[in-house]
């Protein structure tokens, strides 16, 4: 069977894990601790198989919904119990009523793990597993009683390192519906389920606030101007490697389990990419701000450079503008400006927030945030039957604060679900924006009640928190949702310094390196090459507002299969899946939007830009360069629902030679599920295609008008094509009174949707 291995070689070899002890002096042999596992194994065994049962099978049957029928038949871990190679006790800069611990784990051993899908008669199985990372245990609060400590939560600080062998796992992915899936996507999902925040927490008095426990605010919010970048090594060679060329740069930035990537600047040793992030941070101890740049290639992507930067530095000096020496390579250098944002339970600073983001005079959604909204969603109670009558739903939970969406998982066969999640959203203006709320039935794909808050009215209340059942309108007589939301102002501390302050942040080199070496360094800093202000990236938001630019082609795309949560991290890779000079942590190659730069979009939205450079070569093109579509859109109250009619594509770009192969993808925003997306058929040769297909989406008319159709017209290629790509966008509001109604109409097709259509 396909063996996927996600591990370095110093895990392989338990002679080189013994002897990395030398090269920790603040992490402790533990051998009484592996004694002590020993002898509890058969008991942790137990613990495990039920964590199975109880959370990653309802993890696994709510993330696809051929997999609904989902389930563990048999979990044996086997005799060889998990071995802690080392401990780390955390005693700086951690709160005093807490004990941080990190536990580097190793466990192979050879197990058996049955599951089935009933629905398709299907079963595969597990043979063996390994799994090496570093597992954090916190316990908290320290209580003056016994049992002395309140409660003990257990997670990843990232994804551990996965190996695992299947059995009948290709018979599985054959399932229709399901080659969309990859036994990499099936890894994710068990192993995010236990990376931060996402953790296990185990109360030990009743005393103690588990909901807080479980889901903490963030430490902290870490805003990463990813600026530019010098004398780079030249990767890319000609004439079998005798002339040296250029090279195509682009970043991976990794805080915890967030990885976001730029841009990729074509042919330049010298890049700017004036790219702005925001990253939560939940446990700065321990924790880094990782960087790699890579040089883009067909095949394998070249290693340049690396950094790592320690938070709790990043925190004491509040804001870092640096060149910072990259690691690993013989030359290179880095300039990056980081800011240290402090969350403040009260609005104070906010209107000095919202000028220095200018956040007060634009009335755009997105851009630099000003503020974080927390929200810990507990559970439902008298929820309608849905579509059918005396039969309980099976609730999910959709929110959605401007353009950023979220959702719960699912909870099967209740009408009074608990969930226990916690979400959070990046504010832009909390003044302006509201908190829309929809409790849906996944079965039959219907709202079940929902409600709107507007984040004005938290800044009143004290702490600026508000915890309650929220009657759910458009719902049963009785029906509420209780959350807990918590709005925090994002704010940079600024310390006076003297001129010449002499910061302390501190430079980690990568924990593996090439040599296998693990050390730690003072920065070599240097005095910027450039002039000064010149690479500073852009503080304002994205102008126009509206959605950015190609959100609909940010990490994996639909037609790629599953994809985890959002949120932060905005992807579900791992940094550790593969060697320095192998950027294998990308699963699909597409850059993270910039939160404040119009220039950081998409590839797909690049290239097509590029192709219509090509295609106006000096001359100047009409008013519709990437042609029109032509649609019906109306809302049937009979059938509420909102149906949209694709009738015709008209003078589309030729994609190659042969034209384009054209078809419609269509998503009614925020809701960008793969459940929620409707496609055409394919066109095959044609820049005038003609479809005349109807699609519709259960939707009420008061919700439908606030939200917003995404129709995108591509190009499907051949299998494996490289042809494959975006021929233009339209956004539709559906605000409109006629929608009842309805209309016909063409709208011209840009590279972002963003442009008001046109009546002909």
């Amino acid at each position: 069977m396909k063996s996927l291995l996600w591990s370095v070689k110093e895990f392989s070899d338990p002679g080189k894990v013994e002897r990395s002890h030398v090269h920790f002096p603040d992490t402790e042999r533990a051998e009484w601790l592996n004694k002590t596992v020993k002898h509890m194994w058969p008991f942790i065994c137990q613990f495990i198989e039920k964590l199975f049962r109880e959370t990653i099978e309802p993890a696994v049957r709510g993330a696809h919904a051929h997999l609904s029928t989902f389930s563990f038949t048999r979990v044996d871990l086997g005799q060889q119990p998990l071995r802690i190679n080392g401990v780390k006790v955390y005693t700086e800069n951690v709160d005093k009523r807490q004990i941080i611990l990190d536990l580097q784990i190793s466990f192979v051993g050879n197990c058996e793990i049955d599951l089935e899908i009933k629905r398709y008669f299907c079963r595969a199985g597990v043979q063996s597993i390994q799994i090496h990372g570093t597992m954090r245990v916190i316990l908290e609060p320290l209580i003056g009683d016994m049992p002395l400590v309140g409660a003990l939560s257990i997670f990843f600080l990232r994804k551990p390192l996965l190996e695992i062998n299947w059995t009948g796992l290709t018979n599985l992915l054959d399932i229709p519906g399901l080659n969309g899936l990859s036994d990499t996507i099936i890894l994710d999902i068990i192993s995010n389920y236990l990376v931060l925040p996402n953790r296990i927490t185990v109360p030990l008095v009743s005393e103690v606030q588990i909901a807080q426990l479980r889901f903490p605010v963030p430490k902290g919010v870490l805003r990463i101007h990813f600026i530019e970048a010098q004398d780079l090594q030249g990767k890319d060679t000609y004439l079998k490697g005798l002339v040296k060329g250029k090279s195509d740069p682009y970043g991976v930035i990794r805080v915890g389990n967030q990885i976001f990537q730029s841009k990729v600047i074509k042919e330049n040793l010298s890049p700017k990419w004036n790219e702005v992030y925001e990253a939560l941070v939940y446990e700065h101890p321990g924790q880094e701000l990782e960087i790699e740049l890579f040089d883009e290639d067909p095949d394998k992507d070249d290693f340049l450079g690396s950094l790592m930067i320690d938070l709790i530095e990043v925190e004491k000096e509040r804001l870092l503008d640096e060149w910072f020496t990259l690691d690993e390579v013989p030359r290179g250098k880095l300039h990056l400006k980081l800011e240290w944002l402090t969350l403040m339970p009260d609005a104070s600073n906010l209107e000095q927030v919202l000028t220095d983001i200018r956040a007060d005079k634009d009335q755009a959604d997105d851009g630099l945030s000003s503020s974080l909204l927390i929200l810990y969603l507990d559970s439902a109670r008298n929820l309608p039957s849905g579509k059918k009558v005396n039969s309980n739903p099976n609730p999910l939970v959709q929110m959605s604060v401007g353009h950023t969406a979220q959702e719960s998982k699912i909870r099967y066969k209740t009408n009074e679900p608990v969930w226990e999640e916690n979400f959070t959203f990046f504010i832009h203006n909390p003044k302006r924006q509201e908190l829309e709320v929809e409790v849906r039935d996944e079965q039959h794909q219907c709202s079940l009640g929902n409600l709107r808050i507007p984040l004005s009215q938290l800044l009143a209340r004290e702490d600026m928190t508000l915890s309650q059942r929220f009657q759910l309108s458009n719902s049963g007589p009785n029906s509420s949702l209780k959350m807990k939301l918590a709005l925090r102002v994002l704010h940079l501390e600024k310390q006076e310094r003297p001129p010449d302050h002499q910061h302390s942040a501190q430079v980690k080199r990568p924990s593996v390196s090439k040599e296998g070496r693990k050390v730690s360094a003072r920065p070599q800093m240097s005095a910027s090459p450039g002039s000064g202000d010149s690479g500073m990236a852009p503080s304002t938001p994205v102008a126009g507002g509206g959605e950015r630019p190609g959100m609909e082609e940010q990490g994996l795309p639909a037609e790629a299969g599953l994809q985890g949560p959002r949120d932060l991290g905005r992807s579900s890779s791992s940094l550790q899946a593969g060697p320095a000079g192998s950027p294998s942590h990308i699963s699909v190659k597409e850059p993270t939007p910039s939160i404040a730069s119009d220039i950081s979009l998409p590839i797909a939205t690049q290239e097509l830009r590029q192709r219509l450079r090509q295609l106006e070569n000096g001359t100047t093109l009409g008013q519709s360069p990437l042609g029109q579509i032509q649609l019906t859109i109306r809302h049937s109250s009979q059938r509420n629902k909102l149906v949209v009619v694709v009738h015709a594509c008209r003078n589309l770009i030729a994609f190659s030679e042969d034209g384009s192969d054209p078809y419609v993808r269509l998503y009614l925003l925020p809701d960008k599920r793969r459940s929620g997306r409707r496609k055409t058929h394919v066109s095959k040769k044609t820049l005038n295609p003609v479809f005349d297909q109807s699609f519709d989406f259960s939707v009420s008319l008061p919700d439908v008008q606030r939200r917003t159709l995404d129709v995108a017209v591509k190009n499907s290629g051949g299998f494996l094509s490289k042809d494959k790509g975006l021929l233009g966008k339209v956004l539709v509001g559906l605000a409109s009174e006629e929608l009842a109604k309805g209309w016909t109409q063409w709208y011209d097709l840009t590279e972002d949707g963003t442009r008001p259509p046109v009546v002909t």
